[in-house]
């Protein structure tokens, strides 16, 4: 049987869809533009001076404790590897430097191995310090000559501990790469090719901010809470003076990497969907990561200026260094038996 329709038909049995197509904004492409040339140029120069002042800065650090003729007490050494960290992860500060304005031109290889140092500094650094903590709370409240001995055995062996696990909790950098941001640029960033790239990140951030920040923040301030208030019970100037030096340092590092750590975690709250999504609140996030990243690369040059002015042994070990290389130098060769490093207080060439 053959069935024919009238016009009205048609037009009856077709309804008519006047709904508005609403777009999301997710699945919309999110462009992300580099910084505006005078951000990216000052930013460069920042980078510079910290690159400048850092590495006289901690070679200087590293001379002074590293040449050292008295025994080293356990944070000194935890801060002469502190040092070497924060010399290695100034040695990339140029290249991040370039790629503010350049853009990133030196290849996969370089991104992931400076990405790696970058990371490995982010654990070690406050590894270490939690270390120190741990080690002034053992030295004034655990005070005992035979526990001391046996911490100055341990804290080398510690220590390598800390670089180990700073390096492998840093594996991760090695999914960085140089991707295209668009034809005419490239950056270095995480690119996650294997299962659930978000799964992969938030992962990785998750370990960031636990084993990199909170764990070894709570130990800190644990040791230093119950430290403080041990000396606050006694009169040893000796103690104090060495206290006053590491909480500058920790202080120092908290203002330098606490922004940064904060930007992240709205990075990753906002990639896992917890903060709506939107492509001005996007750009300001990658903005703000950008400047605290510089922040925290500040902390690279920041401790040997808190030794000068803080630390009045480190003060005292380096003017009799640099007295007796100078005496050295006028005599022009000839024998100087003297040693002028007896005159320091105490153990250690900083605290």
């Amino acid at each position: 049987m053959k069935y024919t329709l009238s016009l009205d038909d048609v037009n009856y049995t077709i309804p008519e869809y006047d709904t508005p197509y609403v777009v999301d904004p997710k699945t919309l492409p999110c462009e992300i533009t580099p910084l505006a040339p005078t951000a990216a140029l000052t930013i460069c120069v920042l980078l510079i001076a910290i690159f400048l002042l850092a590495i006289p800065g901690n070679l200087l650090v590293g001379w002074v404790i590293g040449t050292s003729k008295q025994a080293l007490t356990p944070s000194d050494v935890y801060l002469f590897h502190l040092t070497l960290a924060d010399g290695l992860m100034a040695l990339t500060i140029p290249f991040w430097g370039v790629a503010l304005i350049k853009g990133w031109i030196f290849g996969d290889f370089l991104c992931k191995l400076l990405s790696l140092v970058i990371e490995a500094n982010f654990y070690t650094s406050i590894l270490f310090l939690a270390c120190i903590s741990v080690d002034r709370y053992l030295v004034i409240v655990r005070a005992s000559e035979s526990l001391r001995s046996r911490q100055r055995m341990c804290s080398w062996l510690l220590c390598a501990a800390v670089w180990a696990l700073g390096w492998v909790l840093a594996l991760p950098a090695l999914f960085n790469d140089a991707t295209k941001l668009n034809s005419e640029r490239m950056i270095c960033t995480e690119t996650f090719d294997m299962g659930s790239a978000s799964s992969w990140r938030n992962a990785t951030r998750g370990f960031r901010h636990i084993f990199g920040f909170l764990l070894p923040l709570l130990v800190m301030v644990i040791c230093y809470s119950i430290t403080t208030a041990r000396l606050l019970r006694t009169r040893g100037f000796q103690k104090h003076r060495a206290m006053k030096v590491i909480i500058a340092v920790v202080i120092a590092f908290l203002l330098c990497w606490t922004p940064y750590h904060m930007t992240l975690m709205v990075d990753t709250l906002l990639r896992a969907d917890v903060i709506p999504y939107g492509c001005a609140l996007r750009r300001s996030v990658n903005l703000a990561l950008v400047i605290t990243n510089s922040l925290a690369l500040l902390h690279s040059c920041i401790n040997p200026v808190l030794y000068a002015f803080v630390g009045e042994k480190f003060r005292t070990r380096m003017t009799q260094l640099v007295r007796r290389r100078a005496r050295q130098e006028r005599m022009s060769g000839s024998k100087f038996s003297r040693s002028t490093s007896n005159t320091s207080e105490g153990n250690g060439a900083v605290l």
